[in-house]
């Protein structure tokens, strides 16, 4: 097969790594039917890392967002991404993963893009059953990472378990940017060896530069699935440039089912908003080797950044991701992939911050020290830093804490109202119930952009003109015409 497919995750990862989660549901629908009608293979539009922030921030609801989305784009898939744990940074109860599933599939979602932070079977094995069981299709992330123990061999003998479960795709993703040309030209045929009659799709980043070239030496060799964003919210820490790819693609030779030029009006909308609102745009990245040490995410460092700026504190971002890499040694490699890459950059911080390692140490630590997380990530720890991570009264009372499997009437009955919709126990379980109050109280926000903007700037544009007295716009099936209310002139 010589076409490629592209997945879009603009209004997803591009704007998660670029805009920390700031783009609102408003800035997307505008775009979204484009979108809907450009070819692309599925359309990411939503991670479960999103929920809190857009109800406690934001002041919207996750089920709305996707909703409206899903009334403009009716052609292709709806995707979104999670993690091993429905909130991602705490272990959750099995009863409302099953309930999050099928609350997905109620909405419309066809799509999920599921990771294990370990790439284990189990952790794979149970997600992959809750999406088939609610007829959502399961792309399961092989996630790539840097270290003595993540070797081709590693990878070959994942993608052989993989291979035993009922996937729709495997996902070979990058989240750090970590991939090179020359590891792709030895990764991808292992992985690909052990997943006979399973396409591979690619994710990756552009920190280092080298996202762009990794995406096409993988189509080279085979891989026929490509996810990319469209600009402004592309490159840099996001995602590789739909664009850029697109046009090397098409000189090497292979078609894609993209209709590139109906994507401009996305990048002029994205465009605008960022201008308005003072948001990043993306660009293209010049070589960073520090990425390859401190392996932190795209989708976490514009988080990052933002928090320690809100703290008076961005001039520490370098010594914090030296003591990130620090730290990922100190606990035996962990792929810095959602949760693990926040657990080891929220430690790395407070060892800055406090001037002395390990004095701080979160509850999500001590439970990965304890093997809450599991038996393999606690056994890869340096014993001497377990030790002092164990060591405080705090642990001491973890350890007897195991997580709670509570059945969903008993997390019912947590809350003041147990009698509340399916989709409101998930909401207030993510973000709290107070803060789920407050949001369905505030007003539409004052920076919302309809989804008239565009016409509405040309009116009015064209109405501030001197000399103008009538505006006429047509297309088939309507037509309309606005005159001056000014005297003409004479």
């Amino acid at each position: 097969m010589n076409q490629v497919e592209f997945t879009d995750t603009t209004i997803r990862d591009g704007q998660q790594s670029l805009w920390a989660i700031g783009m609102r549901t408003s800035m997307m629908l505008p775009v979204a039917q484009t979108l809907d009608r450009a070819g692309f293979a599925s359309i990411e539009v939503f991670g479960n890392s999103f929920t809190k922030k857009m109800a406690r921030e934001l002041g919207e609801s996750l089920w709305e967002r996707i909703d409206l989305l899903g009334e403009r784009i009716t052609q292709t898939p709806m995707r979104v991404i999670r993690s091993r744990y429905l909130t991602a940074f705490q272990i959750t109860p099995a009863s409302l993963d099953e309930l999050w599933y099928e609350r997905m599939a109620a909405h419309g979602i066809r799509q999920v893009r599921v990771s294990d932070a370990s790439n284990t079977a189990e952790g794979w094995q149970r997600q992959v059953s809750s999406a088939r069981r609610v007829g959502i299709d399961p792309i399961v992330n092989l996630i790539f990472s840097l270290s003595p123990l993540h070797t081709d061999e590693y990878y070959a003998a994942r993608a052989r378990e993989l291979a035993k479960l009922d996937v729709y795709r495997i996902c070979l993703k990058d989240p750090a940017s970590l991939l090179t040309p020359e590891r792709v030209r030895t990764l991808v045929p292992a992985i690909q060896k052990n997943i006979t009659g399973i396409e591979l799709e690619l994710h990756t980043h552009s920190h280092t530069g080298l996202g762009p070239l990794c995406c096409l030496e993988a189509i080279k060799l085979g891989v026929r699935y490509i996810d990319a964003a469209i600009p402004p919210l592309a490159d840099a820490a996001s995602n590789p440039s739909l664009f850029t790819l697109l046009s090397n693609v098409q000189a090497l030779g292979y078609t894609s089912s993209i209709d590139r030029k109906s994507l401009d009006s996305v990048e002029a909308h994205f465009r605008r908003v960022a201008q308005d609102h003072k948001l990043p745009l993306g660009a293209p990245a010049p070589y960073d080797h520090w990425q390859f040490i401190h392996q932190v995410p795209g989708g976490m460092i514009s988080n990052l950044r933002h928090q320690l700026s809100s703290i008076g504190l961005a001039h520490r971002l370098p010594d914090v991701l030296e003591e990130t890499a620090r730290v990922r040694t100190d606990f035996g490699y962990p792929i810095m992939v959602t949760p693990y890459s926040q657990f080891i950059g929220v430690q790395a911080t407070l060892n800055v911050v406090s001037g002395k390692r390990y004095a701080q140490v979160s509850d999500e630590l001590i439970q990965f020290a304890l093997g809450y997380w599991g038996e393999e990530e606690r056994d890869g720890m340096d014993p001497a830093v377990r030790a002092i991570v164990l060591d405080r009264p705090r642990a001491r009372e973890l350890s007897q804490l195991r997580p709670a499997q509570p059945t969903l009437d008993e997390i019912r009955q947590q809350f003041t109202n147990s009698r509340m919709s399916d989709d409101d126990l998930l909401l207030c379980y993510y973000a709290g119930e107070d803060y789920v109050a407050s949001m369905r109280t505030k007003p539409p926000s004052p920076t919302a952009i309809a989804s008239h903007d565009n016409l509405a700037r040309l009116i009015t544009a064209l109405g501030e003109r001197q000399g103008s007295r009538y505006v006429s716009f047509s297309r088939p099936n309507l037509s309309f015409e606005l005159r001056s209310a000014r005297p003409e002139s004479r």
